[in-house]
């Protein structure tokens, strides 16, 4: 059922729980950025980490106070406070204080087995850090959220216990009760049900924190706010411990669009693409391609009956308007896409093909003679344009190159590898560049690049970003060909081009080659 009233909470923890994710790293920086960019987009919370935990937050919530939110209110977090003290003598809950954020979140027990069996103390003691905990936060002015770990583990072992340690942080102040679904374990149909149950009884503001270990975190927060929970956890593309959060990307763009919940603030939906590479890149992971509503590949189009029903009503393949979050559609050209295909994706570079014009023909047919030697356009978009303006006669020939190795030594402490590039332009004399390199693709393109800027000055903004190989052919052994799908990137935009062969350096060649070809086709359209 939909609401277009209702507003959902939008509680990040990327920088919090997010780095705790294997691989992932933040510096101070790093933080920084990324909690700028949240606010940018209209998120109502961003959790900078646990004050005092360690050096880097420390300094985060120093540096932070420079920047003024425009949206977000920042949150500190960290845990209640220690077994068999004073609230206002904490520590932890001094060195939440210290941060100076407008709201802090703290954890505790609800699960009667992690109270016997970690804390190791009394139950109702847990009881009073909880309670002693929020209201001594509140006494000092802080809006206090409260996670409660475990909550669904521990509800389904002694839902009485888990409903009084709730109930404790209620009662001292708590602004919301989050329902932590930490262990990741639970279905959809147990959290809904687990959910609407404690709201009947609390009728206080819920929320919901769950993890990934089944695939469920989207569909348990999805599960949580249908259950009557107003706020959600998780952290940007679903980073973090173990199997990850709740990926909150696509858990607002299912609010907003198919539940008509606000989440963001008016307008922001179209920037959740940004957001979501932005992070990714700040991370410095690859984006998953397939991930709902901002992958690259979550509104591509590769088979040609698919192709020719978007063309001519996008609802037939596609659930929502790519441009609703800020995606693109895209015509994946492949020996499976058809004419159709070609037709698009030639309208996208300027060119005009008819259906039935023989060059389109002859385009298909290339695409899947190539294909069938190994080759992948779907991630090379630019050596298909280049082969499309080749057959149709539009292809300039910037110049003509040839390439040898040199120096290829294996076993020996950092190996310099020599390539030799002999460059012709017409109307320019030949000229010959060795260069070395870590390695030969290394080599050829430093040698490549540089035997053309004379000619070609904008050459010199070209940057290698990504090189990938795959075997196409593993049962042929060592004659397997390779295929090499190679990333650059300029001032302006980002290409990829691809070469295969039974040999890795030659293959990398071809790929370098279009690579060239293409900047310089760019820069003169």
């Amino acid at each position: 059922m939909k609401s277009s009233a209702k507003k959902i909470q939008i509680y990040d923890t990327t920088l919090r729980d997010g780095s705790q994710g294997e691989d992932i790293s933040f510096s101070v920086q790093d933080k920084l950025l990324i909690a700028r960019r949240l606010d940018e987009a209209g998120f109502d919370y961003i959790e900078g980490g646990w004050p005092g935990a360690n050096p880097k937050d420390v300094q985060f919530f120093k540096d932070v106070k420079k920047i003024k939110f425009q949206h977000a209110k920042l949150v500190a977090f960290g845990s209640t406070m220690r077994a068999g003290g004073k609230a206002s003598e904490d520590p932890i809950l001094k060195g939440l204080l210290a941060a100076e954020t407008q709201v802090i979140t703290i954890f505790g027990k609800s699960w009667d087995l992690h109270v016997r069996e970690v804390f190791k103390v009394p139950l109702e003691e847990n009881l009073r850090m909880i309670f002693e905990s929020v209201k001594y936060l509140k006494s000092k002015g802080k809006e206090v959220v409260y996670d409660a770990e475990h909550f669904f583990d521990g509800y389904r072992a002694n839902p009485e216990y888990a409903l009084k340690a709730i109930m404790a942080a209620r009662d001292a102040g708590a602004s919301v009760l989050v329902l932590c679904e930490t262990n990741g374990g639970n279905m959809p149909s147990v959290v809904a049900k687990i959910v609407a149950e404690v709201k009947a009884k609390l009728k206080h503001p819920l929320g919901i924190h769950p993890h990934n270990d089944t695939a469920m975190g989207v569909a348990n927060a999805i599960a949580a706010v249908e259950a009557g929970a107003i706020h959600v956890q998780g952290t940007v593309n679903g980073i973090g411990e173990r199997c990850g959060n709740c990926d909150l990307i696509p858990v607002i763009a299912n609010l907003e669009l198919k539940f008509g919940f606000n989440c963001l603030s008016p307008g922001k939906l179209r920037e959740l693409t940004a957001v979501s590479r932005f992070v990714s890149e700040v991370c410095n992971m690859v984006p998953a391609k397939s991930q709902p509503y901002v992958g690259q590949s979550a509104f591509a189009h590769k088979g040609g009956v698919h192709i020719d029903a978007v063309k001519k009503n996008p609802i037939t393949y596609e659930h929502v308007d790519p441009a609703s979050v800020g995606n693109a559609r895209k015509h994946l050209v492949s020996e499976m896409g058809g004419r159709t295909n070609i037709i698009l994706k030639a309208q996208e570079w300027g060119i005009d093909l008819k259906k039935e014009a023989p060059e389109t023909k002859a385009i298909l047919r290339s695409v899947q003679v190539l294909e069938n030697e190994g080759y992948q356009f779907e991630g090379a978009d630019a050596s298909v344009e280049l082969l499309m303006r080749k057959i149709i006669g539009r292809q300039k020939k910037f110049f003509k190159a040839s390439a040898e190795i040199k120096n290829e030594r294996i076993g020996e402490k950092n190996p310099d590898v020599m390539a030799i590039v002999k460059v012709s332009v017409k109307g320019a004399k030949s000229k010959t560049i060795r260069k070395t390199g870590d390695g030969p693709v290394d080599a050829l393109a430093k040698a490549l690049k540089m035997a053309l800027t004379d000619s070609y000055p904008e050459i010199a903004e070209v940057e290698l970003d990504d090189y990938k190989v795959r075997i196409v052919n593993s049962k042929a052994g060592t004659a397997a060909k390779v295929r090499v799908i190679i990333e650059f990137h300029d001032k302006e935009r980002v290409w990829s081009t691809i070469g295969v062969s039974t040999n890795i350096i030659e293959a990398s060649w071809k790929a370098l080659i279009d690579a060239m070809e293409y900047k310089l086709l760019r820069s003169a359209l």
